[in-house]
């Protein structure tokens, strides 16, 4: 896939619900993790994050919504039950995106919501798991952004093919022509008419 992510949450309190979402980013090869003032302690959270996250995938804490500090380019994508956020399946994720949670008993704060570029939320009746949340938006993203083949049309039937690679061959040094070589093969012609004032 092109681009990268990374997904945190703010606010948390519940360190085996960070080690799970961790432990799960860690798995879809998210380029990094973050908490948000949160409450989270490495070795409870390793309880659920058996993968040890924090080893493999830069971790950053923030300790306030001020303080946090995104790559250039990546667009801040906050999860969360609102009437005029987009819903998942009809979101599309950007290439760079940092996706954030909120609470397990609340909502992301009005000044997290009002940095967010994106506000997107996964069509329940209700509030889900923030490390199953985390799971969702981030399968929907590798579903979205992945080079997958299509689905079948019959439960069991075989999907479409992928389609082969089509961006022309390598370019070698040896077959690039100089600039000046191609101005001697084909120089511009000029007519009379031209040099007239």
């Amino acid at each position: 896939m092109r681009g990268f992510f990374g997904i945190g949450v703010e606010g948390i309190s519940k360190a085996m619900n960070v080690g799970s979402l961790f432990r799960t980013a860690h798995a879809f090869d998210a380029s990094f993790v973050f908490t948000v003032a949160a409450v989270y302690e490495r070795q409870t959270g390793g309880k659920s994050d058996t993968s040890d996250a924090p080893s493999h995938v830069p971790f950053y804490s923030f300790p306030t919504v001020d303080s946090m500090v995104l790559p250039k380019g990546c667009d801040l994508v906050g999860i969360e039950l609102l009437d005029d956020a987009a819903d998942l399946p009809s979101f599309r994720h950007p290439q760079q995106a940092a996706y954030v949670l909120g609470p397990e008993r609340g909502s992301l704060s009005l000044e997290m919501q009002e940095k967010c570029a994106f506000t997107v939320k996964i069509p329940t009746k209700f509030c889900i798991n923030v490390g199953l949340a985390g799971a969702i938006i981030m399968y929907d993203r590798m579903m979205s952004l992945g080079k997958f083949a299509g689905r079948p049309l019959i439960p069991g039937g075989d999907g479409d093919p992928l389609p082969e690679h089509n961006n022309g061959g390598p370019v070698l040094r040896t077959q690039r022509r100089k600039p000046m070589e191609t101005f001697l093969d084909s120089p511009p012609s000029i007519e009379l008419e031209d040099m007239k004032d």
